[in-house]
């Protein structure tokens, strides 16, 4: 399991965009950042995940329980389902950026080829993992110029790092993943514990 760093380590000097853009943003307004979500709105009971796209339990976790949770609970109208970003490092706020380049439409589709293919994208040099996400983004069918918009998004990406520390401290959370089932906080677990809170939860509502 993978935990925060203490607060005040995750300095926006070292989580803006590749380009490392040299003057400060002039924007008075912060970006409006999307809630990434799957199941309808109205489900019976809401799953939440704090995740890092750089953390292998995470990774672990969407290559499994992840998607057994879509079949029986998601993708049946019982669990409505968010995901929310965790930023250990810039390599992380850079895949979130790209998965986000594609709207929602696009983001779990990119989120899904973000960990099954962890281990080979976060290879590398900075630069490197740059190209490597730039990669990912094209065969998502993003124009390049918008990838590299996406990617160099300066003021997104502080808007981002900030929504981040303001969600993870609310919930209390410091290791990932951690999922906030209807408002009580967990810690990673097998799918058939996962599916027996979830179950209990939607017999009592």
């Amino acid at each position: 399991m993978k935990h925060l760093f203490a607060a005040g380590v995750l300095a926006l000097a070292t989580l803006i965009s590749p380009a490392q853009a040299q003057e400060e943003s002039t924007a008075t307004t912060a970006p409006e950042i999307t809630e990434m979500a799957l199941g309808p709105e109205d489900a019976s009971v809401t799953v939440m995940e704090y995740a890092s796209f750089t953390c292998p339990h995470c990774a672990n976790f969407h290559k499994g329980p992840f998607k057994q949770l879509k079949a029986d609970y998601i993708d049946t109208g019982k669990v409505r389902f968010v995901y929310r970003d965790v930023y250990f490092d810039r390599f992380g706020l850079w895949a979130s950026m790209v998965a986000r380049c594609g709207g929602e439409e696009k983001f779990f589709g990119i989120a899904d080829v973000l960990y099954e293919q962890q281990r080979e994208w976060t290879q590398g040099d900075p630069a490197t993992i740059a190209d490597n996400l730039r990669r990912i983004g094209k065969v998502a069918g993003i124009a390049p110029d918008a990838v590299e918009t996406c990617l160099n998004d300066r003021d997104k990406a502080q808007a981002l790092v900030g929504w981040y520390q303001e969600n993870a401290e609310a919930h209390e959370v410091n290791s990932t993943p951690t999922l906030i089932i209807d408002g009580q906080k967990y810690s990673n677990m097998p799918y058939d514990e996962l599916k027996a809170i979830i179950d209990e939860k939607l017999a009592a509502g």
